[in-house]
Parts: C-alpha cells; sequence; structure tokens
C-alpha cells in the first residue's frame, strides 16, 4: 500500500499494513486495521473492509466498530468514516463525539465531512 499526500505536519501518512497470519476472524481483522490508522488520519468502511480482506464489505466493518467500540472505550472507532468523508453514525450523539475525536487529533471537519485528500490513509 503506497504513502499518500504528506500531512500538513510533514509525515507522509501510509496505509496499515496487516500480515495475513495476524488475520482471523472479519471482525478481529477490522480491530488490528482501525487500531493501525495513526491519530489525525481517516479511512472509509470500504478501505477497512478491504485491508481487512473482504472488499466489497464496508457494512459488515460498520458492524464490527460497533461491537469493538462496545467492548473496548479505547477503540478508535472515529478513525472510520463513508466514502464521501461524511460522518456517518449508528447512534444519537456519536456523529457530534466523532467529529469532537477527530478535530482533537487534528482532523478538518467541515460541516460533517472530512477532507479526505488531507487525512485519507491510503
Amino acid at each position: 500500500m503506497s504513502p499518500d499526500p504528506v500531512d500538513p505536519h510533514g509525515a507522509a501518512r501510509a496505509a496499515p499494513e496487516v500480515p495475513a497470519p495476524a488475520l482471523g476472524t472479519f471482525r478481529a481483522a477490522v480491530g488490528t486495521v482501525v487500531r493501525r490508522i495513526p491519530p489525525g488520519s481517516v479511512a472509509s468502511y470500504g478501505d477497512v473492509a478491504a485491508w481487512a480482506g473482504r472488499p466489497g464489505a464496508a457494512r459488515q466493518v460498520g458492524a464490527a466498530l460497533r461491537g469493538l467500540a462496545a467492548d473496548d472505550p479505547t477503540f478508535p472507532w472515529h478513525r472510520v468514516v463513508n466514502a464521501r468523508g461524511e460522518i456517518r453514525t449508528w447512534a444519537l450523539g456519536a456523529g457530534e463525539l466523532q467529529v469532537a475525536l477527530l478535530q482533537r487529533e487534528g482532523v478538518t471537519v467541515e460541516r460533517g465531512r472530512v477532507d479526505l485528500a488531507r487525512h485519507r490513509v491510503a
């Protein structure tokens, strides 16, 4: 996976590398991938699905994230957005929380959308 453009702080962001033997269940693979998204970066549900070995399983990524976040309050679920960079969540108030967590990490969110050209891991 190739690095994406340099971020404003001068560091290149690269897609999380997930070694095949580390992948167990899809949910575990999603957890591994998302934990490797660096602070200040985001990935789409589709990106995560592909990196977890199941291209096209973006909706299943959403379901896995809900379970992972419920099991571990420190899980960085907020670093996953939809393919347009929009904040779309499953629970009332979660969108506002996601925006706050992303902004705390330096991610630009305007009108409910992340600037993917600037913050997306590639």
